[in-house]
């Protein structure tokens, strides 16, 4: 499946990320809190994410809801792999880039199947 990463689409100083993945027939909203002050080291505090058709209508989960909080165990691997996609390796290419967005990308994937039903 063809996918499209588009990460950290945020305004500077803020203490929101949103990052899309882009599919073929659909698309996945993923949305990250941090807390702490913007000089220092922000901590991620909570993940959702919501999915969306290419036309922007909201896809809605198994059981009515539209988003999924990601906590958990499923939320310190999140926390993992985001940790990877900003480190200093990932930026200077030092490590497989490929290889760290696929990981991100089936995580994500994984979730979606697991709280959606797609046609």
């Amino acid at each position: 499946m063809n996918y499209k990463l588009e990460l950290n689409t945020q305004e500077p100083n803020s203490k929101i990320v949103f990052n899309n993945i882009l599919f073929d027939s659909f698309k996945v909203n993923i949305v990250e809190r941090y807390i702490g002050s913007v000089k220092s080291r922000l901590t991620l505090c909570e993940a959702l994410f919501k999915v969306r058709t290419l036309d922007d209508q909201l896809v809605p989960r198994r059981d009515g809801n539209m988003r999924v909080k990601i906590k958990g165990d499923d939320f310190e691997v999140y926390e993992r792999l985001t940790k990877r996609l900003s480190s200093y390796e990932y930026k200077n290419k030092l490590i497989n880039r490929k290889d760290t967005e696929q990981d991100y990308v089936h995580f994500i994937l994984g979730l979606v199947i697991a709280n959606y039903e797609l046609n």
